[in-house]
């Protein structure tokens, strides 16, 4: 059997919030961390359950979803290697206000509230990188909000595989740009707000107009300097 990885290893340490903890400190995280591995589809928690720890994203993709009054399912966010999700509702002491759901086969270490709440006041470094955290997701949020109002759905589609290229791109030739991310066209309608056959209808049209291609479920991104006028984003 695989020795389990160690925090020191990990492939998103650099940017997750031990990134700045070395020797022993690194080592009591890993004793007091649990590594759980998810297939596609599995969820990590649920919408309305107590939280008793924080999920840090060792690799994979995360989507964090959330279900209105309407019944209906919204993505809120996707997190991948790095990130840490659940923190908010461990902090505020509520439920959780979303459900997590692995998108493709991931690791994800849980640490529970009483050694992280012990980190936070002993390491100010900890402390800092959960801050910033908080404050990129809120940033996230109020784009997205901005967007919703402001935007149609061309360029909401527009802004969103621009957003997704800076999170999960990869370089390729010519200047193109790979998602390397999954995700389903009733996924993609959710996070811009619209129907599934709209959706659909633009990315024929971005595929028309030579902005994106695909490769299998993944897709390129052609010219990334058209598509950010599309976005109205500036280059």
């Amino acid at each position: 059997m695989k020795a389990p990885i160690k925090c020191e290893n990990c492939p998103s340490n650099s940017s997750g919030i031990f990134c700045e903890l070395h020797g022993f400190d690194l080592e009591d995280v890993d004793q007091h961390k649990v590594i759980n591995k998810y297939k596609k589809g599995q969820t990590l928690f649920v919408q309305g359950n107590h939280p008793f720890g924080i999920f840090c994203i060792s690799k994979g993709n995360i989507k964090v979803t959330k279900v209105g009054a309407d019944g209906k399912e919204s993505i809120v966010r996707i997190c991948h290697g790095g990130d840490i999700i659940g923190h908010r509702s461990l902090f505020t002491e509520e439920h959780y206000t979303a459900t997590a759901t692995a998108i493709e086969d991931s690791e994800v270490c849980f640490i529970d509230k009483s050694f992280i709440l012990k980190m936070i006041n002993e390491k100010p470094s900890v402390s800092l990188n959960i801050i910033n955290k908080l404050s990129v997701d809120m940033g996230k949020a109020e784009t997205k909000l901005s967007s919703f109002h402001q935007k149609n759905v061309r360029e909401r589609l527009a802004e969103l595989l621009i957003v997704l290229s800076k999170s999960h791109g990869e370089a390729i030739s010519d200047g193109r740009i790979k998602l390397n991310l999954k995700l389903t066209r009733e996924e993609m309608a959710t996070m811009i707000g619209t129907a599934n056959e709209t959706l659909i209808r633009f990315i024929s049209e971005f595929k028309d107009e030579n902005l994106i291609e695909q490769d299998g479920k993944h897709i390129i991104i052609k010219d990334e300097e058209k598509l950010s006028e599309w976005a109205n984003l500036p280059y």
